[in-house]
């Protein structure tokens, strides 16, 4: 009989954990150069061009049976026969590409990218109080420190909120947290996570004078 502890490591999906931080990445460093028209541009191509091809698969049975051997180590079961949660997250960086200012798209990003699969690793392994659905206490205080930390070196970086700098990152150590935590209808969270996040950073920054 499998094991607790032998179900929770199997759980972790460290292949997907990694694709999930290096697609992310890949995208803050295809934004980091170009101007937000430039980035749009290129997001709604990457966004057709992948989100077609899983919506394609769906409708041609062979091509599916290819591309989910192809990138099993990367999907859950349930994915198999819906869109992907990679397609759900192209849309959402669209979406706040289209909508948002620089410096709110890359912070949103890196909190993507870094604390919400260290909130799920921590949820999974140390995860005893749940809160909202799956989420626990144990994955939101995770994504709420790494969230936190991510603030302070980003704020840091570029010379923002230096005479608060201590609040203005707990705030948005806060503001990761809830994205990560909120759920919005039976949306996958890699779509609601950048879009709630964004709109938070966005009305922090407007709080403070940073726009």
């Amino acid at each position: 009989m499998t094991t607790d502890i032998q179900r929770k490591a199997s759980d972790f999906h460290w292949f997907r954990r990694l694709w999930h931080f290096l697609g992310v990445m890949a995208m803050a460093a295809l934004y980091w150069p170009r101007s937000q028209p430039q980035a749009l541009i290129l997001a709604l191509w990457i966004s057709a061009v992948l989100v077609g091809m899983d919506l394609l698969r769906l409708f041609i049975p062979p091509l599916n049976k290819q591309l989910t051997f192809l990138f099993r180590p990367f999907l859950r079961t349930c994915e198999v026969h819906r869109l992907t949660a990679a397609s759900s997250m192209l849309v959402g960086v669209t979406l706040i590409v289209a909508l948002f200012p620089k410096n709110v798209v890359l912070l949103s990003l890196l909190m993507l990218g870094i604390a919400d699969p260290i909130a799920a690793v921590f949820g999974i392994r140390f995860g005893k109080d749940r809160l909202i659905g799956s989420k626990t206490l144990q994955g939101s205080i995770a994504a709420f420190l790494v969230c936190t930390l991510i603030c302070l070196g980003y704020f840091s970086y570029f010379h923002l909120f230096n005479d608060r700098l201590l609040l203005a990152s707990l705030l948005g150590g806060c503001i990761g947290a809830v994205a990560e935590l909120v759920p919005v209808f039976k949306c996958d969270d890699n779509l609601t996570f950048p879009i709630i996040s964004s709109t938070l950073i966005y009305g922090m920054f407007y709080l403070f004078g940073a726009l």
